[in-house]
């Protein structure tokens, strides 16, 4: 008898779960509306990748730093010599026989004296030390994965590689972890060790000491936890924020990144060379006036896409270099912009092509996706949008490149989706606007990229999409934007305006705020949605509203569950210039509903709620984001951040809206 009981148990519970995961049918009232609407941009600014989301601790291990980059740099910026015992020796920059045509630039060390002098007791040896992006962080007991090329001139040479706490001029270093090497080889080979510290420290450095005299050259030093997230090099407490947000896509690398920014074509971003060993990957000036060591590169993104479960959206320039190159921010945008002749564009339609096959196609029949599967991803990365151009001005010489480009590729693939530009300043109104919606339509585009940035009055009180066509065949992705501010009423104002979305994600199909990262110590803009350091991630009032909206993302918007008092029976919140407003959205893969009520003013707002079409269950989640309009979140202290409870679930019920309050409830069904 208790074996049937059980049997009967776990048919019951195998049928429950069976019917928690089988899609429902909406009732009758819902809009259908795009499931994909809340992702994130990642754009290399603010020191995002090298010294943030990727995980290395190394900075200008390869050497390639220069002055073509930042005044005052050169191969050895971040390295200093150290000759402990008073040893002697010589650094020498080299760019022959490198170890790849991407990577030439290495150093010589030659060590002439590695002994104690006299009776010196302490350190010797003669090597570069490196102290990291603003310090290298190690926690003790973790372990810390050490490489670097080596090419050795003689006898082999005993290295000292060791993780360090600096004590000042004329103190020895207090010792972390060390290891000694053997370099033996008289072509570049890579070695390697592992580093333990024995206790935690935030500012080490790390120490390459040649123990041999002799001469040896290092390229490609690198020092990377063994703790990244999923194992796959990016620094885990970041990646686990971005995961937090529940994004349904990234869109990657950028931004100005992608087209040269304000330096011309030159720059421009190459996704072929940002793939296969990291020492044959080709580092580039940023944008933004620093190096990118392409450590993390187009297979690292995909791989973060896959992790998170996030559709990849890469945008790849087509022609058309950023406007504001060369001063065109200022009086001549249009002939600042340097384009491709025309006789070149092929190449630049077998980057397009070229990264669809290397991210779908066969490792068997083709090269491109050979090299992912030599990289460790045999399988297809299941590419479906490809991003055109990014809000480039939309010049009469950007559209024929913007056609040639669209037209090749979707000849090629057709079941690739495009993403096109709209230009920097995406308001009704605007040339770029009515010329890059002009030409979507002349090619039936998918979807057309928006930007932009406006003080919060703007989000409380505009709802742009209200306006726009329901008869076009394409969609919106709104691709950057933000309050012009970090306060909780920018935060409210943005999550304002993305209920104003929601109501239109019939024709807005994708959002992402911008920026997303920066780092304390190298902000480029203002404001971002995480700031870091090299300790932890420092989140904004807008981190927690963007994470309510990715969290609560559905197939159906219903505008007509929620009343406010005083408010005419049928209206749909937000309207223009009424700074509260509501959205109520199902999900019918995961059964949940999920109610979000916004009051961006300084009145309580008392609203009465009806979910009687729906099947809600007994319990419900209710989480709140409530403060003082001008409260931030910042590195002294974070006074904004969700509480969440257990509610008992009602299908009609009355609710007060606090000031400057977000509110959601999260129904099982």
């Amino acid at each position: 008898m208790k074996r049937i009981i059980s049997c009967v148990a776990l048919i019951v519970a195998a049928v429950l779960a069976l019917n928690a995961q089988k899609p429902m049918k909406a009732p009758k009232g819902g809009k259908m509306i795009s499931d994909e609407l809340i992702g994130i941009f990642f754009e290399d600014i603010s020191s995002s990748a090298d010294g943030g989301l990727y995980a290395e601790l190394v900075e200008n291990g390869s050497f390639e730093y220069s002055p073509a980059e930042r005044d005052g740099w050169g191969a050895g910026t971040s390295w200093k010599v150290i000759r402990p015992g008073h040893s002697l020796g010589l650094i020498e920059v080299r760019k022959d026989k490198g170890i790849h045509p991407n990577n030439p630039t290495y150093m010589r060390l030659t060590a002439e004296r590695t002994k104690e002098y006299y009776d010196y007791k302490g350190w010797k040896g003669y090597g570069i030390e490196n102290d990291g992006f603003d310090g290298i962080s190690v926690k003790a007991g973790a372990k810390y994965d050490f490489s670097a090329f080596f090419r050795n001139f003689g006898d082999a040479k005993q290295i000292r590689v060791a993780l360090v706490e600096p004590q000042g001029w004329g103190k020895d270093p207090k010792l972390l972890a060390d290891a000694t090497l053997t370099v033996d080889a008289s072509n570049w080979k890579k070695y390697e060790t592992v580093l333990i510290p024995d206790s935690t420290c935030q500012n080490a450095a790390l120490q390459i000491l040649m123990l041999t005299n002799g001469d040896m050259d290092i390229d490609m030093v690198s020092l990377m936890p063994e703790d990244t997230y999923k194992g796959h090099g990016l620094r885990k407490d970041l990646a686990q924020a971005l995961a937090d947000l529940q994004p349904k896509f990234m869109r990657f690398p950028g931004g100005c990144v992608v087209h040269g920014g304000g330096d011309g074509f030159w720059d421009t971003y190459r996704w072929k060379t940002t793939i296969g060993p990291k020492e044959q990957r080709r580092g580039l000036k940023n944008t933004w006036g620093y190096h990118q060591s392409m450590g993390l590169g187009y297979f690292e993104y995909f791989q973060f896409c896959e992790d998170l479960g996030m559709e990849p959206v890469p945008i790849l320039p087509c022609g058309v270099s950023c406007q504001g190159t060369n001063g065109g921010w200022g009086m001549y945008p249009t002939q600042a912009q340097d384009v491709v002749p025309m006789s070149e564009m092929d190449e630049w339609v077998a980057e397009a092509i070229d990264l669809i096959e290397w991210a779908n196609g066969d490792p068997a029949t083709n090269k491109w996706a050979k090299m992912r599967a030599d990289a460790g991803h045999p399988a297809p990365f299941n590419l479906k949008y490809l991003g055109l151009g990014n809000e480039e001005k939309i010049s009469p010489e950007f559209c024929e490149r913007f056609r040639y480009i669209y037209n090749k590729v979707m000849k090629k693939h057709p079941e690739i989706v495009i993403v096109g530009t709209a230009g920097p300043g995406s308001h009704p109104g605007n040339s770029d606007l009515e010329e890059g919606w002009k030409l979507a339509d002349e090619l039936g585009m998918p979807i057309i990229d928006e930007h932009y940035y406006e003080p919060n009055t703007y989000f409380l009180n505009k709802r742009q999409y209200d306006a726009y066509p329901r008869d076009r065949k394409t969609k919106v992705y709104l691709g950057e934007y933000a309050a012009k501010d970090k306060k909780l009423i920018d935060a409210l104002a943005e999550g304002l305006y993305l209920l104003h979305v929601e109501r239109n994600g019939d024709i807005v199909a994708m959002t992402s705020y911008a920026p997303l990262f920066a780092k304390k110590t190298n902000t480029n803009w203002n404001p971002d949605m995480i700031y870091f350091d090299n300790e932890r991630p420092y989140l904004t009032c807008s981190y927690y509203v963007q994470q309510l909206f990715g969290q609560s993302s559905g197939q159906y918007y219903y505008g007509d569950c929620v009343h406010f008092d005083g408010d005419a029976k049928g209206v749909e919140q937000p309207q223009e210039d009424v700074h509260y407003g509501q959205s109520v959205i199902l999900n019918v893969k995961t059964r949940k509903l999920y109610v979000k009520l916004v009051n961006a003013s300084e009145e309580k707002k008392e609203a009465e709620i009806d979910l009687s079409r729906f099947g809600i269950k007994k319990l419900a989640k209710k989480t709140v984001i409530t403060g003082s309009a001008n409260d931030e979140n910042n590195y002294e202290k974070q006074p904004i951040a969700p509480k969440t409870e257990t509610i008992k679930a009602k299908k009609k019920f009355d609710i007060d809206v606090d000031p400057y309050t977000m509110m959601m409830l999260e129904y099982s069904l």
